[in-house]
């Protein structure tokens, strides 16, 4: 059994141990869906490492005090973030318009119950899985600060927090402005990032590296 399949077990297992609502609880015992299962293995496990804060199924309710489902509710601290995994056939192929409006009507559920909602295609699991990795991070991101090594300074922690929280690569003098120091400054941080691979070089020109990105 791999390390993923016995965190996923016992994790499944303490779920369903620990839930006094009948009907997610039926929901769980059911188990989870391919799309779900998959997100988990090959896009959160392998940058993230556990599944703390995670919670399958989750029930929300909606504006007429029914029930509605979350793939997975992530909650560290209190805060609400929602995960979705989209499959092409029920969300986008065979979508009529009574099923588009009730998406709309519950992402806007969300939005205006105070859920950060993260929505993933399943073909970009199978396809590009390190893209879906990069999203994941930036959208810790907006709730935690994520540990960085100890041996790290101030500042290249503080840069590769900075980098975590967004979805595109970015400039030494953007960084430098983030940090309050010079683009030269910046410049070092990024090169001793990318020289203990934490850091990519994303593009670069002739003379020196433009532009910088997590590595994942």
């Amino acid at each position: 059994m791999s390390r993923f399949e016995q965190q996923y077990s016992e994790w499944l297992a303490s779920n369903l141990e620990n839930e006094g609502n009948h009907r997610r609880k039926e929901l769980l015992g059911k188990g989870l869906g391919h799309g779900t299962v998959e997100f988990l293995r090959t896009v959160w496990f392998p940058v993230i490492g556990n599944l703390d804060h995670l919670f399958p199924e989750w029930e929300v309710r909606d504006f007429n005090n029914g029930y509605r489902y979350l793939d997975l509710a992530y909650m560290p601290g209190g805060v609400k973030g929602g995960i979705e995994i989209q499959g092409y056939g029920p969300h986008a192929r065979d979508l009529d318009v009574r099923r588009f409006k009730d998406l709309c009507r519950r992402h806007c559920l969300l939005a205006l119950d105070g859920w950060t909602f993260l929505p993933i295609a399943y073909p970009s699991i199978v396809e590009e899985p390190k893209q879906c990795q990069q999203m994941v991070l930036s959208f810790i991101g907006k709730f935690i600060a994520t540990d960085v090594s100890s041996t790290l300074t101030w500042l290249e922690a503080e840069s590769l927090r900075f980098a975590r929280r967004l979805l595109r690569a970015f400039t030494p003098l953007e960084l430098a402005y983030h940090l309050k120091i010079t683009d030269r400054h910046a410049r070092r941080i990024l090169h001793e990032l990318v020289q203990l691979q934490l850091l990519d070089v994303a593009s670069g020109g002739q003379q020196r590296n433009r532009t910088y990105q997590l590595r994942v």
